[in-house]
């Protein structure tokens, strides 16, 4: 797996231990840092200076939901330079949103959470192998 943090936006408790036990399960080593709002990771972002392997983000968010997270970021001159991947991981996938994530703002990738583990077991492990791989701007 590649290094870097992941940053995970996500407001339920519960999503965010079961997003960590997948993660276990696959043996994704990577620190976890976690936000359950946009607010305090947006800050966290422009004031890191640790690597970043991959934002993931649900779309209903207390404050800012997720799509107003994705744009800040699109607008944010340092932060776009650091060419995170940052892939919707929600239990709402409305097609309006989906359209308007691929369509205003420079979204990787959309997911929708499913409640059976191991589709969703299978959905993390594969966008996690695939930013293994892909290069991008920030890979060394």
């Amino acid at each position: 797996m590649r290094q870097g943090a992941i940053v995970l936006v996500e407001d339920d408790i519960d999503d965010k231990l079961f997003f960590e036990n997948i993660l276990k399960n696959i043996d994704v080593k990577n620190e976890v840092i976690w936000f359950d709002n946009t607010d305090d990771a947006l800050q966290f972002l422009c004031d890191t200076k640790k690597t970043i392997f991959i934002i993931l983000s649900d779309i209903n968010l207390p404050g800012k939901n997720g799509l107003e997270f994705k744009f800040k970021i699109d607008n944010d001159k340092k932060l776009r330079k650091k060419s995170i991947p940052f892939v919707f991981y929600s239990t709402a996938a409305y097609q309006q949103d989906v359209n308007q994530a691929y369509t205003q703002m420079t979204v990787q990738g959309f997911f929708k959470k499913d409640a059976d583990p191991k589709e969703s077991e299978h959905t993390i492990k594969t966008i996690f192998e695939y930013w293994s791989l892909c290069k991008h701007p920030n890979t060394n």
